[in-house]
């Protein structure tokens, strides 16, 4: 039980910033762009209650990614809605990725300070708690970060496709929306995307973020989800 409860106290505040940014960051640049809808809705707040979804949130907690209630956007609203959607979607997993980066930083200084702090004070204590919620924020958003990139809507990816492809082609990729999620999910546990794609590029990326403490990021997966 106190381990599980020192799971989720190291996992909860990187995981709720990691898709309460993702979801702000759609409603802002879609707002910047010309729709008011998400300020109008409540959805341009940092509370993470109105953007969590309970099964997303427990899938991102136990099996390392999920998914947040979108963010509502009216791209009738956008000044230019075919050029804009593309950067509505961008805006998520580019915030992902930003935060992925800050977490690398926060990562290094943690890991250079180290030599530094006597072990039995608050900070030396705290160090490895720390360490440990940088690597895994810098995990979960380059995980959210590529994930959403996948080109099937509803993801992110799929949205910038749509808006890229011609016309006829981007209205056939639209109709799929309903049942994107389902597909996705298909392709992530059914197929070899995971292993031969996604994971790769997800390992590529946390590796070059990470650099020399890429070892203890791998530590903190390995306590946090047991990979």
């Amino acid at each position: 039980m106190e381990t599980l409860l020192a799971k989720i106290s190291i996992m909860l505040v990187p995981a709720l910033l990691a898709v309460t940014f993702h979801e702000v960051s759609h409603g802002y640049t879609a707002e910047r762009l010309g729709d008011p809808t998400a300020r109008l809705l409540g959805r341009l707040t940092l509370n993470p209650a109105r953007h969590l979804d309970p099964i997303g949130t427990l899938a991102l907690l136990f099996f390392g990614f999920g998914w947040a209630r979108p963010v509502p956007v009216n791209f009738s609203n956008l000044r230019n809605p075919r050029g804009d959607m593309i950067w509505v979607a961008l805006a998520g997993p580019i915030t992902n990725f930003t935060l992925a980066a800050i977490s690398a930083v926060v990562l290094r200084l943690l890991a250079a300070s180290a030599s530094f702090v006597d072990p039995l004070s608050l900070y030396g204590v705290m160090l490895e708690p720390l360490g440990l919620m940088a690597g895994f924020s810098l995990y979960i958003n380059v995980i959210l970060g590529v994930f959403n990139l996948v080109p099937i809507p509803p993801l992110d990816g799929g949205r910038v496709l749509t808006g890229l492809l011609p016309a006829k082609p981007a209205q056939a990729l639209a109709r799929l929306e309903p049942f994107g999620f389902i597909l996705v999910i298909f392709l992530v546990f059914f197929t070899d995307l995971w292993r031969l794609v996604l994971a790769p590029a997800i390992s590529m990326l946390v590796s070059v973020l990470a650099g020399p403490q890429v070892t203890m990021v791998e530590k903190t997966i390995q306590f946090l989800l047991g990979r």
